[in-house]
C-alpha cells in the first residue's frame, strides 16, 4: 500500500465521474488521498485559477499519481487498470473488454455528458427552461441509456452477477453512479431489473459502499 500513497482524487461527492474512480481505486485496494473540490461554491471552485493549473478544463475528476496528472474519468480507470493491474477490472479477453468497454461508454458518452451539471445550468440559466422542464431532460436521456444498457445486459450470456461476470468491471464503475443520479431524479428503475439486480448487488460490496457520495468527507449532511 505505501507504493499507492501518492495518489491523489480531485473529486467532489456528488460527481458521477469522481465517484467511478473512487470505486475502482477501492476494489483495486488502492489508498488515495481525497482532495474535495465543491462545484457550487465560491461560483464553482473547479474554476478558479488554482485549479485550472491541475486540470484546464475545470473539471473532475483528476488524478496525480506522484508527478503524472490524468484527466477523464475513463482515461483515468484505464491508467490505473494498466499501472495497477494486480485486481484486474477488464476481462482477460478482447471481445470481453470491448463489451465492457462499450457498456461503460454508454454510460459515460451517451448519458453522462448531456446531463451533467455544466448542461443543467446552462439550460435553466442561459436557455431559462423550468425545473420540470429540466427534471424531464435529464429522466429521458437517462431513460434512453438505460434502456440499451438493460437489454445488452439481460440478452447477454457475459452477463452474470454483475455486468460483466461474477466480478465488478469497469462497466460496474460506470453504472451505479449513474444509477445513483438516476434515483435523485426519480428514475422508475423497476423498469430495468437487471440493472437494479447488479446495483443492489454492488450496493453490498465495501468498495461500493465506501465510495457513495455519502460517504465522501465532503458529503453535505
Amino acid at each position: 500500500m505505501g507504493a499507492t500513497a501518492r495518489l491523489k482524487l480531485y473529486t467532489y461527492f456528488r460527481s458521477s465521474a469522481a465517484y467511478r474512480v473512487r470505486i475502482a481505486l477501492n476494489l483495486k485496494g488502492l489508498s488515495y488521498q481525497s482532495v474535495p473540490v465543491h462545484l457550487l461554491k465560491n461560483g464553482g471552485e473547479q474554476l478558479q485559477d488554482s485549479y485550472r493549473a491541475i486540470n484546464p478544463g475545470a473539471m473532475l475528476p483528476s488524478l496525480q499519481d506522484g508527478d503524472a496528472t490524468v484527466t477523464q474519468s475513463l482515461a483515468i480507470l484505464e491508467y490505473l487498470e494498466e499501472v495497477y493491474p494486480d485486481i484486474a477490472l477488464l476481462p482477460g479477453d478482447a471481445l470481453g473488454r470491448a463489451r465492457v468497454r462499450a457498456l461503460a461508454l454508454t454510460v459515460a458518452c451517451d448519458i453522462h455528458p448531456i446531463n451533467n451539471l455544466r448542461v443543467l445550468k446552462y439550460l435553466s440559466g442561459n436557455l431559462q427552461i423550468s425545473e420540470k422542464a429540466k427534471a424531464d431532460w435529464y429522466r429521458h436521456w437517462v431513460q434512453e441509456g438505460f434502456g440499451i444498457i438493460e437489454t445488452h445486459l439481460a440478452r447477454d450470456r457475459q452477463t452474470g452477477s454483475f455486468c460483466h461476470g461474477d466480478a465488478p468491471t469497469l462497466a460496474d464503475c460506470c453504472l451505479i453512479p449513474q444509477v445513483f443520479n438516476a434515483q435523485r431524479f426519480k428514475v422508475d428503475l423497476s423498469v430495468y431489473p437487471t440493472i437494479k439486480g447488479i446495483h443492489d448487488r454492488c450496493a453490498e460490496l465495501p468498495a461500493f459502499i465506501s465510495a457513495h457520495p455519502e460517504q465522501q468527507p465532503d458529503a453535505e449532511k
